[in-house]
C-alpha cells in the first residue's frame, strides 16, 4: 500500500481527530516504517509491512517503561492506531526527536563518548520479564560476515576482527536491555553532539556487545576514548563489540552500494557513514 499524506490524514480524522489538522511532513528514510512528522512535537510511524508492525509493538509496550531512566531522548510512543479499511496495521504517534540523524550529521563532539556510555549503561540493566530474546545476540558464526558478499566484500582484516570475535567468550551476565540496532540512521545529532536515539522496535534482551559496538561506528577517536573510560567492560566483552562493529559497517556499506544501484531498500546517503565506520573498526584494536 502506498502510504500518502492523504491516507495518513485520514487515519488521524477517523482516530485522533484533535491532532488531525497540524502540519504533516513526510520525513524521508526508514526501512520498517514511513515516518511523518506531525506539528512541531509528534511524528506518525506506519509499518510498511507485517512483520514491521510486530516489532512496533515492542517498542509501543516496552518504550514508555524505559524512558524514564534514559539520559536522552527516545520517542516515546504517546499514542496508537488501530488497524482499519483504510489501513491493515496498527500505528503509532511518537514524539518527535529533533536533530539530524547521524548519515547526514556526523558525531564531532568528543564528550559524546561519554554521553553515549551514560546512555548505555541506563539502558544495560537487567532485562525485565518478557522483554523478547534478541536473535541478533545470540552465539556468532563464522559464516555471518558473509551475509554481506554479494554487495561489499570484506577484507582480510575485517575476516580477522570478526573470527577474532567469534573465538572470544560469550557474555556470561544477566542477559540486559538492549537496542541492538545502534547504526547511524538510528542515531540523532545536534550540532555534532549525539541528541537523541529512535528506532526501539528490535529492542530485547542479551549481550550489551552489541551495542557498544557504536563506539566504532559513531564516534571520532577523542570520542571513543572518552566512552571506553566510562564504559567498563572485560576484554571478552571489548572482542565481540568490535566484531559487531565490522558486521554493522558493513551493513551500512551494503546498503549505500544497494542504494547506489538502484535497489529497494538501499540508502545511498550511508556511504559516507560505512567507510568511515570501517576504517575505525579497521584501525581501532586498543581502548
Amino acid at each position: 500500500m502506498e502510504i500518502t499524506e492523504d491516507l495518513v490524514r485520514n487515519l488521524l480524522r477517523d482516530q485522533y481527530p484533535d491532532l488531525a489538522e497540524l502540519p504533516l511532513r513526510e520525513v524521508i528514510g526508514g526501512w520498517g516504517n514511513q515516518m511523518w512528522r506531525l506539528g512541531d512535537e509528534l511524528a506518525v510511524r506506519l509499518p510498511r509491512f507485517e512483520n514491521a508492525a510486530q516489532l512496533q509493538a515492542v517498542e509501543y509496550r516496552w518504550l514508555p517503561v524505559l524512558a524514564d531512566r534514559l539520559p536522552l531522548p527516545v520517542p516515546r510512543p504517546v499514542r496508537r492506531g488501530a488497524p482499519s479499511e483504510r489501513f491493515p496495521n496498527p500505528w503509532l504517534i511518537t514524539q518527535w526527536v529533533p536533530g539530524e540523524p547521524a548519515d547526514r550529521e556526523f558525531i564531532t563532539a568528543d564528550e559524546s563518548g561519554t554521553t553515549l556510555a551514560t546512555f548505555l549503561r541506563a539502558l544495560h540493566q537487567p532485562a525485565p520479564d518478557g522483554v523478547p530474546v534478541s536473535y541478533r545476540t545470540g552465539p556468532l558464526r563464522l559464516s555471518d560476515i558473509e551475509h554481506f558478499s554479494e554487495s561489499v566484500a570484506p577484507g582480510d582484516d575485517v575476516r580477522e576482527i570478526w573470527a577474532d570475535a567469534v573465538a572470544a567468550p560469550a557474555w556470561d551476565g544477566p542477559p540486559v536491555v538492549v537496542h541492538t540496532d545502534l547504526h547511524p540512521a538510528n542515531i540523532v545529532v545536534a550540532d555534532g553532539r549525539l541528541a537523541g536515539v529512535i528506532d526501539f522496535e528490535d529492542l530485547g534482551s542479551g549481550d550489551p556487545a552489541i551495542d557498544i559496538s557504536a563506539a566504532w561506528t559513531l564516534l571520532p577517536d577523542a570520542a571513543a576514548k572518552r566512552f571506553f573510560e566510562a564504559y567498563p567492560m572485560d576484554d571478552a566483552t571489548f572482542r565481540r563489540a568490535r566484531g559487531h562493529a565490522a558486521i554493522k559497517a558493513m551493513f551500512v556499506l551494503a546498503m549505500a552500494v544497494n542504494g547506489e544501484r538502484g535497489l529497494r531498500g538501499g540508502k545511498p546517503t550511508w556511504r559516507a557513514a560505512g567507510e568511515l565506520a570501517l576504517e575505525r573498526v579497521v584501525g581501532r584494536s586498543t581502548r
